[in-house]
């Protein structure tokens, strides 16, 4: 993002809020390629967003005034000046419903509180199918106004390219785009004239006053109810267990019935249908931002996506009308590499990250929570010199600096004393992800070396994966 438009957020935040801005910190970064930053004053909080796709921001502002007009809980849009790609919006937290989920759930149960979320998370889905798809302008729909024959090609070239072939999966070309025309029609059979949310997933529902609340609809269009239905219940790290998913299709159709008539068993194998076209679409996007763009946390979700995939393909009926494009997903269950792939089952992986206070604490993505946060700034700073004011913690002389420090040895070994803790427990306890942060002014001397230093004490003295970032530093090389 350029100065001017951090310059334009601010100014659109304190003219929104009536008071100046105390913080500006940017979120990590998601799936999309939209800018997202958390903006502070002293009473006031607000999302400020970037994005350089002009016809997406149009879909988006025109979709939040008519939910917000129809009483759905969508964030206020604030401000907005769509010249400079930019807009204010409310800003609901940080816990979504996958946080909450993995927050609520001890190993693989599901508890019935958080069933019951689900249940409220369903009630709102429905309103957003019926309620928000009355008077909405469809012609703002990006990239189209319907989830249609184009859109589901367009899916399922997704899953084709970025999936199969990067996977080196065999099939052939001409057989498969004939069963993906067989399985569109069979799609198309489903009444499709209601709003279709798109990517209605864990990630996308935040949890605000322990009630649903819900962003990220700007790919929204007409289309069959079932989509949105299948996204979230095989939202493939949410791993929900077979038996609630069954719970909560009921449920989704006993709700319905109180806006329209439902044929349960049609329904149910329309149901089938969409959902495989899901989990297509999105091991497609996990291949795009894991096999093409070396994005491995999106690598990750594929082990879960399989699951699914295996358990669909043992009860869906219609899999002889398709033979060549469920032998290829078949092909993809039973691939060990693509099983586990991206996972280190029996590792921990410890993140460690180096940033400056000026941009805030960083977020732990993990969904796991906790961690530490080391503050590196009582320590006698290389920066103040000139001769290290080009360097950073990584240089060989403000290595040689930190070396003569006493301050830093006591520091770092307070650190490997509270880290050892918590990486025994967390080894012996089977849990997967542990944060370690370390802050100081710049995010270049003192918070780079303190990271590098407790890198290099993990991998001597425990079997764990380690991530390292410096923030500041990664900025600077964009």
């Amino acid at each position: 993002m350029e100065k001017d438009t951090k310059s334009l957020l601010l100014q659109m935040f304190e003219r929104w809020a009536g008071e100046e801005a105390r913080s500006f910190v940017m979120l990590p970064p998601s799936g999309s390629y939209r800018e997202y930053y958390r903006i502070k004053g002293r009473e006031k909080s607000a999302m400020g967003v970037y994005n350089a796709d002009l016809k997406e921001n149009l879909a988006f502002l025109e979709f939040s005034d008519h939910f917000k007009s129809k009483g759905l809980a969508v964030p206020q849009v604030y401000d907005r000046d769509l010249g400079s790609h930019i807009y204010l919006q409310e800003d609901l937290g940080d816990v979504t419903l996958y946080a909450f989920l993995q927050g609520m759930r001890p190993g693989k149960d599901f508890p019935k509180e958080l069933a019951d979320f689900y249940k409220k998370t369903i009630n709102n889905l429905i309103q957003f199918q019926i309620k928000g798809g009355e008077g909405l302008n469809y012609n703002k729909c990006y990239p189209r106004q319907a989830f249609d024959r184009q859109s589901m090609l367009w899916d399922l070239h997704y899953f084709k390219y970025y999936f199969l072939k990067l996977a080196r999966v065999p099939f052939d070309e001409q057989s498969l785009e004939d069963d993906y025309h067989t399985l569109i029609d069979f799609l198309l059979e489903a009444d499709h004239e209601h709003f279709l949310y798109r990517d209605f997933q864990s990630r996308n529902v935040m949890v605000v006053d322990d009630e649903p609340w819900f962003i990220d609809y700007q790919g929204g269009r007409k289309g069959a109810l079932q989509y949105d239905l299948a996204s979230l219940l095989y939202d493939a790290k949410a791993d929900i267990p077979v038996e609630v998913r069954e719970e909560l299709l009921q449920y989704y159709m006993q709700q319905l019935k109180h806006y329209k008539t439902v044929d349960e068993q049609l329904f149910v194998k329309h149901y089938q249908a969409y959902v495989l076209i899901r989990i297509m679409q999105a091991m497609g996007a996990y291949g795009f931002r894991g096999f093409y763009e070396k994005k491995e946390h999106f690598l990750k979700s594929i082990p879960f996506a399989i699951q699914n995939l295996v358990y669909l393909l043992d009860t869906i009926d219609f899999k002889e009308q398709m033979p060549t494009l469920f032998a290829a997903l078949r092909n993809v269950t039973e691939s060990d590499e693509l099983k586990t792939i991206g996972q280190d089952n029996e590792m921990l992986t410890v993140s460690i990250t180096s940033f400056s206070f000026k941009r805030g604490v960083p977020i732990d993505v993990s969904g796991n929570g906790g961690g530490f946060v080391f503050d590196c700034r009582a320590i006698h700073n290389p920066g103040r010199y000139p001769e290290y004011a080009d360097k950073t913690g990584m240089d060989e002389e403000v290595i040689a600096f930190f070396g003569q420090e006493p301050e830093m040895a006591e520091f770092l070994q307070d650190v490997y004393s509270v880290v050892d803790k918590s990486v025994k427990k967390y080894m012996s306890r089977g849990f997967k992800h542990l944060m370690v942060n370390f802050g100081c002014t710049g995010g270049q001397h003192r918070s780079v070396f303190s990271a590098e230093q407790l890198r290099s004490y993990l991998l001597k003295n425990y079997k764990v994966k380690v991530e390292l970032k410096h923030v500041e530093q990664d900025m600077k090389k964009k």
